[in-house]
C-alpha cells in the first residue's frame, strides 16, 4: 500500500494529470474533497462507483470526502434540448431524485 493518497491513486493508474503541489498537499495536509452527482435520475449507476471508491480511499488516508447530490445541474437539463437523458426537471422531481440517491 502507498504512503499517501496521491501515491495510492497513481499506483492504481487513476492519475492522468495534476496541478503542481497536489502530491505534497495530499501527503502533508488533510483536505476536503467532493464529488457531485447529478440528480437527473432517482438512483446512481455503476458508472458512479469509481468516484465513490476514490472518496473512500481518500478518507482512509485521513482526508474529508463529501458526496453531493445537487439540484443546480439537474435543473438545467441539456442546454441544446437534444438529450433524452438530461431533460429539464421540476424542483419536485429533483428533490425526489436527491432523496432517493
Amino acid at each position: 500500500m502507498a504512503n499517501n493518497a496521491f501515491d495510492e491513486l497513481k499506483w492504481r493508474g487513476l492519475i492522468f494529470d495534476f496541478v503542481e503541489g497536489v502530491p505534497e498537499l495530499l501527503a502533508k495536509e488533510q483536505v476536503t474533497i467532493y464529488n457531485g452527482f447529478d440528480p437527473t435520475g432517482d438512483s446512481l449507476h455503476v458508472g458512479h462507483i469509481v468516484p465513490l471508491i476514490q472518496l473512500a480511499r481518500l478518507q482512509r488516508f485521513g482526508h474529508h470526502p463529501l458526496a453531493l447530490a445537487g439540484g443546480g445541474t439537474g435543473m438545467i437539463g441539456d442546454p441544446s434540448g437534444k438529450s433524452a437523458e438530461r431533460n429539464l426537471l421540476s424542483r419536485e422531481q429533483i428533490e425526489h431524485n436527491v432523496e432517493c440517491i
